[in-house]
């Protein structure tokens, strides 16, 4: 229950909901068989990653034009969600390609992997792990660029609903 008697409740279950995606998400990219994809299936692999980024741009950009028209619901939810996803579909894409020695220098493991993709999105870069390959550059280079126009707009997107929320909650109670 909320104290200012004016204020809408906590909405326990959209991060409920939120931690319960992040789950499913990160059990998936641990038990799923990724050694399926890779030099043996690599059209398939490229056509799968192509897919898999495409789809959660095209789900991102729907949720940050929903947010700018002011139709989304719980954009703020929605925008951690995809960020989340984006995390899993880079990490298990550097997994795959960390199967072969030539692409990854010091990836070995899907935490190696999923530790490197938080690493990259951070910009934090320790240099313990590195892209040796051209294929595993070429990944590294389009996640920067998804960092740098999506995540950034997510970020701006979400900051924008949470003041508009703020300032619609301030304006009830005046």
């Amino acid at each position: 229950m909320s104290e200012n008697p004016g204020s809408p409740p906590l909405d326990f279950r959209a991060g409920a909901w939120l931690l319960c995606a992040f789950t499913l998400l990160m059990v998936g990219y641990f038990t799923l068989p990724l050694e399926w994809f890779g030099d043996r299936r690599p059209v398939l692999s490229w056509l799968v990653f192509a897919g898999a980024l495409g789809g959660m741009t095209w789900l991102m950009v729907v949720k940050i034009v929903g947010v700018v028209l002011g139709t989304a619901k719980r954009p703020v939810v929605w925008l951690a969600f995809l960020i989340f996803l984006a995390m899993t579909i880079f990490s298990a894409s550097y997994y795959v390609m960390g199967t072969h020695r030539a692409e990854f220098a010091g990836l070995e493991t899907r935490l190696d992997a999923l530790y490197f993709t938080v690493v990259t999105m951070s910009t934090v870069g320790y240099g313990d792990i590195t892209p040796a390959g051209q294929s595993a550059r070429l990944v590294v280079v389009l996640q920067i660029g998804y960092n740098f126009v999506f995540l950034a707009a997510a970020a701006g997107t979400a900051s924008q609903a949470v003041r508009s929320s703020i300032e619609r909650r301030v304006r009830r109670e005046e």
